[in-house]
């Protein structure tokens, strides 16, 4: 399911909104969890999982066309752990 999708789904559940709506209210949403793991927050959504934001350390790697050794830096990258109730529905 892509964001369009979403849009549509929305649309269906409540046929009195706008498809303008629907859109600035998924947009909301996804802008609201962007920002607040842009600023290393953790965003929790009981039942589905929670958005975190997770340190990986610096570290000596290979380039695999030549083999040389590259330094790769500290970096900082999104995680998304699935809450139990999501693992539950996915696994019936």
């Amino acid at each position: 399911m892509n964001k369009s999708d979403l849009i549509l789904k929305i649309l269906e559940s409540e046929p009195t909104l706008f498809k303008k709506d629907a859109t600035k209210i998924v947009n909301v949403f996804f802008d609201t969890i962007s920002n607040a793991i842009a600023k290393g927050e953790r965003v929790e959504l009981r039942g589905f999982g929670v958005f975190d934001v997770k340190k990986r350390e610096a570290r000596i790697a290979r380039n695999p066309k030549n083999g040389d050794v590259v330094a790769v830096p500290a970096k900082k990258v999104p995680f998304f752990r699935m809450g139990k109730d999501m693992k539950d529905r996915i696994n019936k």
